[in-house]
């Protein structure tokens, strides 16, 4: 379930297998008018089954890659024709200038250059028409109740009530609104359209007792001091988040506005990365860590006999941390403290001038060569190069108490580096928490591999000017 984008699995899986069948249609029609209709000479038929098929999985792999499968009940028709027409695109100037190469190459002119254009005209035909059918069958099942996403407003106010009379009106949004959930503010909840089925900030309960996939947030102005605790405690839910949006002043994190029949929305997601960025942002981080530990191997191996040499103990430290979506894995570092260094103290944040810390140990944290066996996290995917610092389950769960938000910082895979790391400093205490979630919540905000470009710089130039935590 992709509940950013209200998507379902099973909407996901409808796309696609239609897709397919309709660039299949698509490469049978192109094929009989151009090959089979005598319309054309033909100077040899060509195979069909093979090369169609071959075809048909790169356009749909375009599909994907830019996006096309990111549905919302919210998004227009208009618009799901225009993004099929600029992919459809981008796969025939792709295949042209394959062909155009072929031809340059073999030193023969080919004259089926002019039927590429045809043969965009037919894809996107095909492609598009079978979309406003199934989005228009959607629609009407919708408008007789069949398929709506349950819903809970937050909120008992004219905005609220607002909200709740435009979903029932205009079923084809997808919404169900089930009732409100009553903040206990000053507002009296009175003459409700709808059950009033919750009188908690905490709505984990009632998301998991209604099976509600959405949660419209609909607060009066004097009310929105609310909001962060409100995300906090959805946090982990499955359930999306929408916001109306002149409330956006009063949380931090990841938004994107839609509209609800002029009526518009924020919804509240971790990242806005397409997914082309994604990809490429992962094949970075396989790329960039693998060449790291096998170029890096030497010098690993002095480090270890370094680390050996200088105190007793494993040269490797693992730790549990956690991950994205709340997810712990074992990190692993050089050892740069004594062994038992949290003995009689239990977990404590690293100090400057760290007495736990051995000699080497303070070399490693100066240069930050203490966390390059971390490469090995990035390479199984259980980090990235770039993004927020993972955290001990100890402190993420004190912290997540403590401060609102803290664990929308998890929504994203977190990185050897970060905004935070190049920015701020280490942290020694809640305080210095605070100021690095606004600095991770900023990232996961914007995103983008220029970004992470951007940050990776300052890390190396963090690291050539020794700036680490000794």
């Amino acid at each position: 379930m992709n509940n950013a984008t209200g998507q379902s699995v099973k909407d996901y899986g409808k796309l696609l297998a239609l897709d397919f069948f309709s660039l299949l249609l698509a490469n049978a029609l192109y094929y009989y008018i151009r090959v089979r209709s005598g319309l054309f000479r033909v100077m040899a038929v060509p195979d069909f089954w093979g090369p169609v098929f071959l075809l048909t999985l790169f356009l749909i792999f375009l599909f994907w890659f830019w996006g096309l499968y990111k549905f919302s009940y919210l998004s227009s028709r208009l618009d799901e024709v225009i993004a099929v027409v600029k992919v459809a695109t981008l796969g025939v100037l792709i295949l042209f200038f394959a062909i155009f190469f072929d031809d340059a190459t073999s030193g023969k002119i080919s004259h089926v250059r002019i039927f590429v254009v045809f043969y965009w005209c037919v894809i996107v035909f095909c492609v598009s028409f079978s979309r406003l059918g199934y989005r228009t069958m959607q629609k009407r099942l919708l408008m007789r109740g069949i398929g709506l996403k349950k819903a809970i407003i937050v909120g008992s106010g004219e905005r609220a009530r607002s909200v709740y009379d435009l979903a029932k009106k205009y079923r084809s949004l997808g919404y169900d609104p089930l009732g409100f959930v009553d903040i206990g503010s000053s507002i009296a909840a009175e003459n409700l359209p709808a059950p009033l089925l919750s009188r908690s900030v905490d709505l984990n309960d009632t998301i998991e007792k209604y099976k509600a996939k959405e949660v419209i947030i609909a607060l009066e102005e004097n009310e929105k001091e609310n909001i962060p605790g409100i995300i906090t405690s959805i946090n982990g839910a499955d359930a999306a988040i929408k916001i109306v949006p002149d409330l956006y002043d009063s949380i931090a994190g990841q938004v994107r506005t839609s509209q609800l029949y002029g009526f518009p929305l924020i919804d509240v997601v971790p990242q806005l990365m397409q997914q082309w960025q994604v990809v490429t942002k992962r094949l970075m981080d396989i790329m960039v860590s693998a060449i790291a530990l096998i170029a890096g191997l030497p010098l690993w191996i002095i480090l270890a006999i370094a680390i050996k040499i200088d105190s007793k103990g494993p040269i490797i430290y693992r730790q549990e941390r956690v991950g994205k979506d709340l997810k712990n894995f074992t990190l692993r570092k050089f050892r740069s403290m004594y062994v038992d260094a949290e003995k009689h103290t239990g977990p404590v944040w690293a100090s400057k001038n760290d007495p736990r810390v051995t000699k080497v140990g303070r070399f490693l944290r100066k240069t930050h060569l203490d966390e390059t066996p971390q490469f090995l996290n990035v390479l199984k995917g259980e980090m990235s190069l770039v993004g927020p610092r993972p955290e001990r389950p100890f402190f993420v769960e004190k912290l997540s108490k403590d401060i609102p938000l803290y664990k929308r910082r998890y929504k994203v895979k977190p990185g050897l580096t970060g905004l935070a790391r190049v920015k701020y400093k280490y942290d020694e205490s809640i305080e210095d928490v605070k100021i690095d979630l606004q600095y991770d919540l900023y990232y996961i905000e914007n995103m983008s591999l220029r970004l992470d470009f951007q940050i990776l710089f300052w890390t190396i130039f963090h690291v050539m000017l020794g700036k680490g935590h000794a």
